[in-house]
Formats: C-alpha cells, structure tokens, sequence
C-alpha cells in the first residue's frame, strides 16, 4: 500500500479561520431565485414564497455570507425594479444570461430570507451601466435608519430596520468582455475609487471589495490587479479572485489536482497585492475575496444551454445545472481545503452558486430537495473547521500531470480550536489507482482519540445523486482510522475526500 506521513503542529499557525469562508453566491441566474430559494405555491413555500425545504438544507449546508444579486446579471440591473409592490415591479430584459427578470424577488425579499438561514449579505452594486449614484441610492436605502426618501421608502416597504448590509462589491468582472460595461483597468479602477470614497462617506466602517480577474487565464491577469489596486488601493478591503474547474479533454488526474491551480493563483494575487503596498509603503494589507469559485462545466454551457435567440427571453429557464460526479465533490473538496490553507490572507469566499445553477442543492418545481455531492465536503467543512489553520508538513508521493507538472498525490489540510482543543483533518486522495494509508503525527497534540472520521468515494467515480436516486452518494464512515502511540493511520481509498476529528 502507499503511505504518506503528516505532522501537525498546533503552535504554528497560518491564521484565524473567518466564518465568511463558507460563503455561497445567489444571483438572478436560471433557477437558483425562481424556482430555486423561492417558489409560491409549492406545498414547502413560507408566506413570503419562500421554500421552507430549501432554507432547511442551506441551513444544514452551514452558509454564512451570500453574495447578491449577482455576477454578471447586477451589471445592468436596476435595483429600484426589485422593490416595491411587487404586482408593480417591471418585466426586464436580463443581458448577461438572455433571459426575463420578473422582478418578484429583490432586496428587501432577500435580505429577509437570509434572516431566515442565518446568513450575512453580501451585495454587488451596478457599476457597468450605473455607478456612483446608484451604489449610493442602495446604500442609503438599506442601511440608513430613517428620516431620508429612500430610507422611508424600505420602511413603507415593510423593512421597518435597516438591512446593514457591511460588505459591498464594487461590480463585478469588469475585465471580461462578456460584461456589460467592461472597460480597462485604469477605467475600471477610476470609477471604482470615486465609489468607494462616495460610499465611506455615508459610513467609513463599511468593507468594500474591489474587482480582480475573472480567472487566472485573463490576457490582463496581474496587470489588471496591479493597476486597480494601484488605483483603489487606500479605499478597499479585499481584491476578488473567481476560479471554476472542469476536466479539459478528458484529463481527469490534471482536474483531480485543480486545487493545485487555486494555489498558485492565490499566492499570485497576494504577492501582486503585497507589491502594491511596499511600493504605496503602506501599513494596510489588501486580503482576498474567492467570491466566486467551484467545479463548473462550462463546456455544457457553450455548446448546450447558452441561449441566443432574439426573440426567446425566458423566466428562469434550466440553464448552468451541473449534475455533480464523486469525482467532482473530491475536486471540489480539495478546493475547499486550498481556500482554508490560505485563512491568513483568504477571508470571504462564494461558493457559486447555492441553487440549482452550478450548486449544492437542486430542487423540482412542485416535488423535493436533495443534496448534490458536493453538499457533503462544504457541510462538513463549515462545521467542523474551527478556529485556526495549521501549518503542516506532509510527505507523499507525486504523480505527473499534464496540466500542473508533478503534484502531490495527497493534500490536507487541518484546522485547530483552541476553545474545545479539538483539531479537524481534512484529506484527499488524487490517485486514480492506489489506496494510501496515512499516518498522522499527533504527538505534539497529547493524547488523541479519533472523534469523527467519515470519507467521501465510491468504486464508480462518475455515482451521482439526482432526482430519480437522491440519495445515491453520501459520506459513509471510515473504518481504517487506528490510533497507535503519537500517531493516527487512516486509509485513503482512490478519488477520495476524507474529514476527522481528533479530541
């Protein structure tokens, strides 16, 4: 059998574990609004129209902050239609995914909802066909207590306290062409800071993030941070980062080592960052928003669900629904377990998205709710990763890849809570063929018991949980673990996400 060897230290520590790691993202995107979160009529629905089954699971699913309302949908949206009577809210045309927005859901709808599944909003202003008025009109009608017409106006629309709202994105992707508004860095970061300086002069203590790449393989990607934080720089808190995986030509070891990629793209941005403060010679440190990442099949979406013609603008139409494998959770786990690794400088991330689009929950209009694979890495991660990341030193074999050179066959990472003394492992196995047994050095922890220890795998790769079979995948517990004197051996099967408890 394969081994590799794990130390951990709970005196060398990365950082403090910031609950908005475990964020998620809804935006006015296919079904993840309508017919997804919200869906009058059906028999699980709230008063509000609002799917007590769905809210059950995004509770369960351990969601803190939710971006809002969008992605590349807020860069023509008005967010004035979306408030109101909603009898009198218009129909309008939504550019970036070519569909009809009803308008039946917005702020004030939202922000209630996410009282309901104890979440903290995130919201995106408009800055492609809007800008610094606009982030100001929702500002103050959000926040400010009262007194004011548009304050006044939420509280006529039954939103009697504030939302306070305190972390803002200021657009989104406004590097890629594909965006309403796009414009170079130098534009893009103009407008931004007259935004940012416009909005903390209503409340200085907001948290503002500003727009980075789309992705790592962005032409500008580097420049364009360098150049807007060069701009924003004094006024912002985080710089976003957005990444999405899938297997390219069927190199299923390359898309197994994605978190590889993660990596590498988080220490650019930081160093990029970092180089903007030592030529600023600033005290301030820029931190990361990943408010948009996950295993995304865009591929499907190119060649299948994009919607074109001029004449078909659809309400909520199926599109971005992404049935996830075992082979997608364990990537998408590995994900999670970079994002963790990189506590010190990653504080907020979005899992995009929550329902139905690219998600960990997908519903029936009218029928159930069930969990995706990839419910079951984040769900467990959200609970059980408390406190602060450790530094650790693995040991493991390699194996080649065509897309990231030689990579480790196993990556972990663990987490420590001072408050209970418990420390959480988390696990992958990226060999396609070999099971691995690991042993972990806990010597440095005292004496340990294995509290916990479930594993994600199956014997097919491609097992997933649908409509017809909701329950086909799920973490089944790991009878290997063995604690033996100052260390902890557990195996690993293939294609494996593993998460334990020491106490």
């Amino acid at each position: 059998m394969t081994s590799a060897h794990l130390t951990i230290d709970p005196h060398f520590v990365v950082g403090p574990i910031n609950r908005r790691l475990f964020g998620s993202f809804v935006e006015h995107l296919g079904r993840c609004v309508y017919d997804g979160i919200y869906e009058p009529g059906h028999p699980e629905a709230d008063k509000d129209g609002f799917r007590d089954d769905v809210a059950a699971l995004v509770r369960e699913l351990g969601v803190t902050t939710v971006r809002y309302p969008g992605g590349n949908f807020v860069s023509d949206y008005r967010w004035e239609d979306g408030v109101g009577p909603v009898d009198q809210r218009p129909r309008r045309l939504d550019l970036a995914w070519h569909s009809t927005e009803t308008n039946e859901v917005g702020l004030d709808e939202f922000a209630r909802w996410l009282r309901k599944v104890d979440g903290e909003l995130m919201y995106a202003v408009n800055l492609g066909t809007r800008g610094i008025e606009h982030a100001l009109d929702v500002l103050e009608y959000a926040n400010h207590r009262g007194g004011t017409e548009l304050s006044e106006r939420r509280i006529a629309n039954g939103s009697r306290e504030p939302h306070d709202i305190r972390v803002w994105c200021l657009g989104n992707e406004m590097d890629g062409p594909w965006q309403v508004g796009h414009g170079t860095p130098r534009e893009y970061g103009r407008l931004a800071v007259k935004t940012a300086r416009a909005m903390r002069q209503y409340d200085p203590t907001l948290e503002l993030v500003v727009c980075g790449s789309s992705g790592a393989g962005m032409p500008l990607f580097g420049k364009w941070e360098r150049i807007v934080l060069e701009e924003t720089y004094d006024e912002v808190d985080f710089i976003s980062c957005h990444a999405y995986y899938e297997p390219v030509g069927g190199d299923l070891e390359s898309f197994l080592a994605s978190a590889v990629d993660m990596d590498r793209f988080i220490d650019s941005v930081v160093a990029t960052a970092d180089h903007v403060k030592a030529a600023r010679r600033s005290d301030k440190t820029i931190n990361i928003s990943f408010d948009e990442w996950n295993v995304w099949y865009q591929s499907r979406y190119a060649e299948v669900d994009r919607i074109t013609d001029i004449d078909d603008w659809p309400v909520a139409p199926r599109i971005l629904e992404d049935t996830y494998s075992v082979l997608d959770a364990v990537v998408f786990g590995n994900l999670l377990i970079s994002l963790v690794r990189h506590a010190d400088r990653v504080t907020a991330a979005s899992l995009a998205q929550l329902v139905n689009v690219i998600a960990p929950i997908m519903t029936e209009p009218g029928g159930g709710a069930w969990r995706q694979t990839t419910f079951f890495p984040f769900a467990t991660m959200s609970r059980l990763a408390r406190g602060t990341t450790l530094e650790l030193k693995l040991e493991c074999p390699t194996y080649p890849t065509e897309r990231y050179g030689e990579v480790p066959m196993v990556d972990a990472v663990a987490t420590h809570d001072p408050e209970s003394g418990d420390t959480a492992v988390f696990l992958v196995n990226r060999s396609m063929t070999d099971t691995i047994e690991i042993g972990i050095d806990t010597s440095l922890l005292g004496d340990v018991s294995v509290e916990w220890i479930q594993t994600l795998h199956d014997d097919d790769i491609h097992a997933a949980n649908t409509l017809a079979d909701p329950e086909r995948v799920g973490l089944k517990p790991n009878d290997s673990a063995r604690v033996l004197e100052n260390e902890v051996r557990v195996s690993l099967p293939p294609v494996s996400w593993t998460a334990l408890t020491l106490r």
